[in-house]
């Protein structure tokens, strides 16, 4: 099985990455996008109320809940702490890709829960 950034890459529908530059903003709290990214190089950290919660390092994903929600509304800021390459992927591909490879919707929901627990341990 792939892990979940590879899946990523393998059904981005541009072949070609997304690039930040270290600082640059990715998305921004109460932005509405459909697009789950994985990480290929580079950190992400993702911001709520001013304090990072967590970083996203390469091989991981972020962004999925902009797709399992029906607002499709961001909820954190991701600001690339290092310049980043990212694969990404839109909601109609997202969809297929779980509907295609099962196994991917359960490395989606691990990467979630591994984020939230790292979360939990700082509160």
């Amino acid at each position: 099985m792939l892990e979940p950034v590879k899946t990523v890459e393998y059904y981005q529908q541009d072949p070609t990455p997304k690039v930040f530059a270290s600082g640059e903003t990715i998305f921004a709290v109460g932005d509405v996008e459909e697009i789950l990214y994985g990480v290929v190089e580079g950190e992400v950290d993702l911001w709520v109320d001013g304090k990072i919660v967590v970083t996203i390092a390469a091989g991981d994903i972020f962004g999925e809940g902009a797709l399992v929600h029906e607002d499709s509304q961001r909820f954190e800021t991701a600001i690339a702490r290092t310049e980043c390459k990212l694969a990404y992927i839109g909601k109609r591909h997202f969809l297929f890709v779980v509907q295609q490879t099962p196994m991917f919707a359960l490395e989606v929901i691990k990467s979630y829960s591994d984020r939230l627990r790292r979360v939990k341990k700082c509160l």
